[in-house]
């Protein structure tokens, strides 16, 4: 038995739009790893079904990758993702767990750009669609925020967004953990209250005499960043 004809006997009949949707599924992963250079078998192989079948319901590849990325871009999935958070978690947690779900939703987005070689605008976000989920997500939250839950969702989304970044992303070495922490308590420790260890040897280190053997091996005579 061919692999032809075991991808035709594993693809089981199903609508035409819902067999639309599988292959733009799992055509995703195949393009981040490809790009544009994916091919119409590995396509079908991921997909589970023989080759003719995707040109029974896409005229062509790039009809096939424009479906992909426009299955990929629905926000409403991600919306799920967000309202699927229990709102009475401990609010650290909750913001750690939104954080997580905006990181891979943009991580997903650059990379799918990236490897697609173009930098297409993502449709705008429908704010108030979102900003009602962070109002029901904090609602048990409100005595204990100093803004409202829309502006933790700027923030959050801010936050994200840049680390995100695959140029950025990488150096900045903070956790979901680390940056829900930031997030909910800001820098400043409480009025009265001493100073960490380590952030103290920090400010010191800060106001000491510069390392001139360092400076003057610098580029540009100064200590790097």
């Amino acid at each position: 038995m061919t692999s032809s004809t075991e991808r035709t006997m594993r693809a089981k009949p199903m609508p035409v739009e819902e067999r639309r949707a599988a292959i733009a599924q799992a055509t995703l992963p195949l393009l981040v790893a490809h790009g544009r250079d994916v091919t119409t078998r590995q396509i079908a192989d991921a997909s589970g079904v023989a080759e003719g079948t995707l040109f029974r319901v896409f005229d062509d590849k790039e009809a096939i990758i424009d479906a992909a990325v426009e299955h990929f871009l629905d926000p409403e999935p991600f919306r799920a993702a967000l309202r699927s958070i229990d709102p009475s978690l401990p609010l650290e947690l909750k913001v750690e767990l939104v954080l997580a779900r905006f990181l891979d939703r943009f991580s997903g987005i650059f990379g799918v750009f990236a490897a697609l070689g173009n930098r297409p605008r993502p449709p705008a976000q429908n704010l108030e669609i979102i900003t009602g989920i962070f109002d029901e997500l904090l609602a048990p939250d409100l005595e204990a925020l100093r803004v409202p839950p829309a502006q933790v969702f700027k923030f959050v989304r801010l936050v994200a967004f840049s680390s995100a970044m695959p140029q950025f992303g990488p150096t900045i070495g903070l956790d979901t953990d680390e940056l829900a922490h930031l997030i909910v308590h800001g820098i400043a420790a409480p009025t009265g209250a001493p100073a960490p260890a380590a952030s103290a040897a920090a400010a010191a280190d800060a106001f000491a005499e510069p390392n001139l053997q360092t400076a003057s091996t610098s580029p540009t005579g100064t200590t790097p960043c």
